[in-house]
């Protein structure tokens, strides 16, 4: 059997990171998005809202770097959960459980850190501030093509 699926959409709050009674991390969040087509009385694009939930080192990692309003792109499986509501009716929540998160836009300024080079040991890390490109110092003088 195959659940997989892909999404990418801009969040619609701060991730809200939890950890259980043992200590595992878990976060939460919901995405915006668009559908690929417009509707046809409208002409505007729905926008869905989906919930997602990530566990342990993901978790870390979204709830680090992701914000209101940043693109990502999840890739996970489909859930759907039976629960009852506060009146003991029996209700049904589809989420995606996220096994991979990736940043689905360009890094804004203060956001992330990049790489910039060094002298002594070519490409290092740098902190906020640091160059996204740099410049190599090594020549490889004449190339064959």
């Amino acid at each position: 059997m195959l659940n997989r699926i892909i999404i990418m959409g801009r969040l619609t709050k701060d991730p809200e990171l939890r950890h259980t009674q043992s200590g595992v991390a878990v976060a939460s969040f919901s995405l915006a998005v668009e559908r690929d087509f417009k509707n046809r009385e409208s002409g505007e694009k729905t926008t869905d809202f989906i919930d997602i939930v990530a566990w342990r080192n993901t978790a870390e990692f979204i709830s680090k770097y992701f914000t209101k309003g940043r693109m990502a792109v999840v890739e996970g499986r489909l859930q759907i959960r039976d629960w009852n509501d506060k009146d003991g009716n029996k209700r049904k929540s589809a989420e995606v459980v996220a096994d991979n998160v990736y940043f689905g836009d360009s890094r804004r300024e203060g956001d992330a850190v990049g790489f910039s080079s060094s002298p002594s040991s070519g490409m290092s890390f740098a902190g906020e501030g640091g160059s996204a490109f740099a410049e190599l110092a090594d020549d490889d003088g004449d190339l064959p093509f």
